[in-house]
């Protein structure tokens, strides 16, 4: 099995990295059978976005590691042959800025609108070209992946989706008009767009996996089907079992 291992630049990453690679040896990335990571999530997420054919095998060396498998040296190959594979695809996100500017992004866990001022952010919601919400007063509202939803999502008191569920989550974030307004379930074809109102008053900045871009006046949100992101699990301890187990936490 050829494996490409990449790792971030903590110290306890970079002595696995040496570690691994001193034992089953180092492929390029284009000649490789698998990614092996070496981090936390927000390492997988990077590798992610980098890699969109290849699966990717993560082992924890960061803080969480929702998205990584435990560290061990011994058996690699064999632990990543019986591993269980799951497929997410990323949302691309369409930016329009004050000054007319697109900017174009994936983000396979969320995308998040975000007040960038001392003022409650104003946004219309329309899905498929049909406003259904005419003014949300609040501080945000991201749309996640199943993927994702366990992430800031979850933070937001929105809901965790089945990672076989053609779903995806809106959640507002600390919503104040509707009063308490928590959010939609859209099927994955959903296109979603916002629109800011009074974006000189009130700025939002939109943000995808991180990657911010500021003064928008509208973003339009899209699953990515035809991008495949392939992430393998030990056997039972899959994403579909980290969702479950995290509901019950």
């Amino acid at each position: 099995m050829r494996m490409h291992f990449v790792a971030s630049e903590t110290e306890t990453a970079q002595s696995a990295l040496t570690e691994l690679t001193e034992r089953y040896g180092q492929h390029r990335w284009r000649e490789a059978d698998v990614v092996v990571a070496l981090g936390g999530d927000g390492l997988m997420l990077s590798v992610m976005h980098q890699n969109k054919g290849l699966p990717v095998y993560g082992m924890n060396r960061g803080t969480v590691g929702f998205m990584m498998n435990d560290y061990a040296v011994g058996d690699l190959p064999e632990r990543i042959a019986a591993a269980e594979e799951t497929v997410t695809n990323p949302l691309a996100m369409t930016a329009t800025t004050a000054d007319g500017r697109e900017y174009v992004a994936l983000a396979i866990n969320e995308v998040s609108l975000l007040r960038a001022g001392p003022q409650a952010a104003k946004l219309r919601i329309s899905v498929n070209g049909r406003v259904r919400l005419d003014e949300l007063i609040c501080d945000g509202a991201l749309l996640c992946t199943p993927a994702g939803s366990t992430a800031y999502n979850y933070s937001a008191n929105g809901p965790i989706l089945p990672m076989g569920s053609d779903v995806l989550a809106l959640t507002a974030i600390a919503a104040f008009r509707p009063r308490r307004w928590r959010g939609a379930i859209l099927p994955r074809a959903a296109v979603v767009r916002f629109d800011v109102l009074e974006p000189e008053k009130r700025p939002v900045m939109a943000d995808a996996d991180s990657r911010g871009v500021d003064s928008v006046r509208a973003v339009e949100i899209r699953s990515e089907a035809s991008i495949k992101h392939r992430l393998l699990f030990d056997p039972g301890h899959g994403l579909e079992e980290r969702l479950t187990r995290e509901q019950f936490v």
